[in-house]
């Protein structure tokens, strides 16, 4: 049953009025509705938030590595150590080790590091934790938060303007139909829609789309990450020791790195950041993970040593999500008639600080102040204009800028990056007459099977590398097992006839949760994809890296996916 047929039987959905409507509850959004209410009860008015969040609750579905530079968060709220803020462990100690083959390692002088690379003054955080913070934060300004509701559709005013969103129907059966449970989403209206759903958001996408937001702009790039939090013998725990590497096991040709962050409680966090702008479809961000895990200089943490009385790590939390990184050239108009982007949605973060957290509550905060004054002055469904122009007079345009050019060096290949990376931000600290343009989406450099070499993994050993099925059940991973599938074809026969039969069926390998495998067709009739659905941990990268862009990532029934802990 399409929803015009369910609107026509079960109609029409129940409309709730609000000033400011925040599509996502990730720091960008809660931040937004934070410094709404701070500026309301600052000026003795009155102002209607509501934040929709997908996840079961705020915090469940958010992933980072993560360093967080505190200074939009110390402008937000700048009592939040005295009100008790998850920002624990500040980094002691920065290491850039470039790893130069399976065995060795070449660490560079701290003396060389470039500002983007040093972290004094940041804090080894979990972006999860922060987030379950901040909500309290909001829920205490008198802010609405309605986890479990993913908002699935926007709505639109006859003039084209932004309306607000509905959210997703429940209860629906996986044939489409709704069952003895069904429930009809509900509307939500406001002067203005916020939306801040992270990278590469289903509906952020749709409004780049239709109001043609990224005219002009470089196309946009990704990465995908893949984290690992895993507890380590205390006698090599590092509180606040801070590694990033670049180099093996990526190819020279291929944007890649990792790090490894030392919190509190002696847990580490392992994550790997592959640009999916990568050429060879033989290449798996999952598998390449767990082989990075295998260089002495990574492994040395995670072993045991019983002549040392050390005994082994224990892996506790896996998950993955796209990050959107390509900075200041790709980042879109951020306003259109009745809304704006935030965060990650819009694409603000520093992939050379490898940073995000702080552009996301800063942008909130921008775009709030832009929506009070708005609302105030009685307007309602125009263009936020302030928003766009108080970011380029900010500290984050000024720190972007700087960055401009990071990753599009190294489609020259890992050692000219880097040189022009050093002289770009050591010698010259930002300051670059020259801009670098990128002319392609990151699916289009996908090469046909045939022109690539076939990539041969280790098989996991089940105690520094596994497989995907048993990392997607440490993720918390659930979704209703009567819904429809969230991760659409537009032409069930593309992903054999061309992405198989053209490119090894890259799905296979690029997805790091194991949501698409080919198998044997009934009957003999050679092979099928199969989309099993209830593994997905929402990282987007199917929608980004699909070679013919026929998947299409939706929401899934309200609470679904991840419920990360501590992640």
């Amino acid at each position: 049953m399409t929803q015009e047929e369910i609107l026509a039987k079960f109609g029409p959905r129940e409309a709730m009025e609000y000033d400011v409507v925040v599509v996502g509850g990730g720091p960008g959004g809660l931040a937004t509705a934070i410094h709404l209410k701070q500026l309301a009860a600052q000026h003795e008015k009155e102002i209607s938030v509501v934040v929709l969040e997908k996840g079961s609750e705020p915090g469940a579905h958010i992933l980072s590595g993560a360093i967080m530079d505190p200074r939009a968060l110390s402008e937000l709220i700048p009592d939040w150590k005295a009100k008790g803020a998850p920002l624990n462990q500040p980094v002691t100690d920065d290491a850039m080790v470039f790893l130069l083959g399976e065995k060795m390692a070449a660490r560079v002088p701290n003396f060389f590091l470039p500002e983007c690379f040093q972290n004094h003054g940041n804090y080894i955080v979990s972006l999860g934790n922060v987030t379950r913070w901040l909500a309290q934060q909001a829920e205490a300004l008198g802010v609405e938060i309605f986890p479990g509701f993913p908002a699935a559709e926007v709505l639109y005013n006859e003039n084209g303007s932004v309306k607000g969103v509905a959210t997703g129907n429940m209860g629906v059966g996986k044939d489409g139909e709704p069952t003895d449970s069904f429930q009809l989403g509900m509307e939500l209206h406001a002067k203005y829609t916020i939306f801040a759903e992270g990278s590469r958001g289903h509906l952020g996408r749709q409004l780049i789309a239709r109001f043609k937001l990224d005219e002009g702009r470089d196309p946009q790039t990704y990465g995908l990450g893949v984290k690992e939090l895993w507890e380590i013998d205390p006698k090599r725990h590092q509180p606040g020791f801070v590694m990033h590497t670049a180099g093996w096991p990526m190819e020279n040709d291929t944007y890649g790195g990792a790090f490894l962050y030392h919190m509190e409680n002696n847990q580490v966090v392992l994550g790997f950041i592959t640009g999916l702008d990568y050429q060879n479809p033989y290449l798996s961000p999952f598998e390449e993970m767990q082989r990075w895990k295998l260089h002495p200089n990574v492994r040395w943490y995670l072993e045991g040593d019983e002549e040392k009385g050390i005994k082994p790590a224990k892996r506790v939390s896996y998950g993955a999500r796209a990050i959107t990184a390509g900075g200041l050239m790709s980042l879109p108009k951020t306003v259109f008639p009745g809304g704006a982007l935030v965060g990650c949605d819009a694409g603000y973060l520093n992939v050379s600080r490898i940073k995000g957290s702080h552009a996301a509550i800063k942008t909130g905060m921008l775009a709030a102040r832009a929506a009070y004054d708005a609302v105030t002055a009685g307007r309602q469904h125009d263009e936020l204009t302030a928003y766009p122009e108080a970011f380029e007079k900010s500290w984050l345009h000024e720190e972007l800028n700087k960055s401009r050019n990071f990753k599009s060096w190294f489609k020259k290949g890992l050692w000219p990056a880097t040189l022009m990376n050093g002289i770009e931000q050591w010698l010259l600290r930002g300051k670059m007459p020259w801009t670098l343009r990128r002319d392609k989406p990151d699916h289009a450099y996908l090469k046909p099977a045939a022109e690539c070499k076939p990539i041969v993994y280790p098989k996991p050993d089940g105690k520094l590398t596994f497989d995907r099925l048993s990392s997607v059940f440490i993720s918390n991973t659930n979704h209703a097992e009567d819904q429809p599938a969230h991760l659409t074809l537009k032409d069930a026969s593309v992903p054999v006839n061309v992405n198989l039969a053209k490119y090894a069926g890259p799905e296979s390998r690029y997805c790091p949760a194991g949501v698409y495998e080919f198998v044997e067709a009934e009957g003999g009739a050679g092979q099928r994809l199969q989309i099993n659905a209830q593994n997905c941990v929402h990282c987007k990268t199917c929608d980004i890296k699909d070679p013919t862009q026929n998947i299409v990532w939706v929401t899934p029934e309200g609470g679904g996916g991840p419920n990360y802990t501590n992640m």
